[in-house]
């Protein structure tokens, strides 16, 4: 009988990189974030301080290279991270998620080294990014987009607008979606490096949200805004290619957002039943009060588990598109019923913003609808499954 190697470390089990950055991220959000949460919520902007300071601990660039001037951490390190924040305030967790997973991966899996060169320096240290690829009639269906691309010269004149665009308000890099050819459908999609400054380029209103409320969701304009060719990121006619897998990367860390979310309702559910007494006793002492907090820290054990295995599998460069939608759907499922929970939990307290879990309940509903649906993380998980 073969023996069984009992010295394989558990999934969660982190490096000491790793545990550093959660420390750090940690410490960050509790000291930092808290003591704005309730003001930026109420106000439904990021405090632009935090935003620098974002910068400053090295956050907005995890995963660049030092020869960038990034942080040289890993794919996870940035997962680490963005759990950690989100925890303590999911709006300022997707605030980093979204440069992190999604613009910063994009310049990194697709840019020239002159694009790299120029532009990853400074999302690393003092430039915000946007992700701009919905539409008003694209969400689910991504390649209906309607924003057109026209050859003219050296450049490309860019005409259409785009939906429920996160960071637009803070951002000063954007990667718009195209197209240049729409009677090719959606292999005339090209990603664009758009600059806030370029005449004809405009960001509108910020939509006034149910959770998630200091994250800033706008629509951008784009009217005759000229774009030298230069500011194409990878081919003409392969952003579909560039979209898609890198939305697969960036729906892990929605994922990090959501167990972050869960965790934060969780923790927040154990002080509270401890301290909360009725009968004579704290109602933690209650044995139906004990079964709902066991399956609540289940639930979150298990979505970490899926989010780290994606996480892990991106960093190693397996294939982890099944992987990346189980862990967004999941998480997403978990986080709304660990923060509903949490709300049943804190009884007549919870429903009010003295208490921190209703907005983790706010906040969580985000997690099925954006980077993704809920039934398109299933279809994706389906598809996968029966290619087997």
């Amino acid at each position: 009988m073969s023996s069984v190697d009992l010295t394989v470390p558990p999934l969660t089990q982190l490096t000491e990189d790793e545990q550093m950055l959660k420390e750090a991220a940690s410490d960050f959000a509790e000291t930092v974030i808290k003591p704005k949460v309730q003001e930026m919520d109420e106000a439904g902007r990021l405090d632009p301080d935090l935003i620098t300071q974002f910068f400053e601990m090295g956050l907005m660039g995890i995963e660049v290279p030092e020869k960038y001037q990034g942080g040289g951490g890993s794919f996870f390190m940035g997962i680490v991270a963005i759990e950690q924040i989100s925890r303590v305030d999911a709006s300022a967790g997707v605030f980093m998620d979204v440069q992190n997973t999604l613009v910063n991966n994009a310049f990194l899996r697709w840019g020239s080294e002159e694009q790299k060169q120029q532009w990853l320096p400074l999302l690393a240290n003092e430039k915000v990014g946007a992700y701009c690829l919905s539409e008003a009639g694209s969400g689910s269906d991504a390649f209906a987009l309607k924003t057109t691309a026209r050859k003219e010269g050296d450049s490309f004149i860019l005409n259409g607008s785009k939906l429920w665009i996160t960071n637009a308000k803070e951002a000063e890099i954007f990667l718009v979606f195209a197209n240049v050819n729409p009677k090719a459908g959606y292999k005339g999609i090209t990603a664009f490096i758009v600059e806030k400054n370029f005449d004809g380029f405009s960001v509108s209103k910020k939509e006034n949200k149910l959770g998630i409320r200091a994250s800033s969701t706008c629509e951008v304009i784009l009217e005759d805004v000229s774009v030298p060719m230069e500011n194409v990121l990878g081919e003409v006619g392969k952003g579909y290619k560039v979209a898609m897998e890198t939305l697969n990367e960036g729906r892990i860390g929605i994922g990090a957002q959501m167990i972050g979310i869960a965790q934060g309702a969780f923790d927040a559910s154990i002080a509270y039943t401890k301290e909360r007494k009725q009968f004579g006793k704290s109602i933690s002492e209650f044995q139906g009060v004990q079964f709902q907090l066991a399956r609540m820290a289940t639930d979150i054990e298990t979505a970490r588990l899926l989010v780290y295995n994606a996480a892990r599998m991106k960093a190693a460069g397996q294939p982890f598109l099944k992987e990346a939608a189980m862990a967004k759907y999941y998480s997403s499922e978990v986080a709304e019923s660990v923060s509903s929970l949490a709300v049943d939990l804190f009884g007549g307290y919870g429903y009010v913003k003295e208490y921190p879990v209703e907005k983790y309940y706010r906040d969580s509903k985000i997690g099925k609808i954006y980077e993704g649906t809920s039934n398109m993380q299933l279809q994706t998980i389906a598809k996968e499954l029966l290619k087997g």
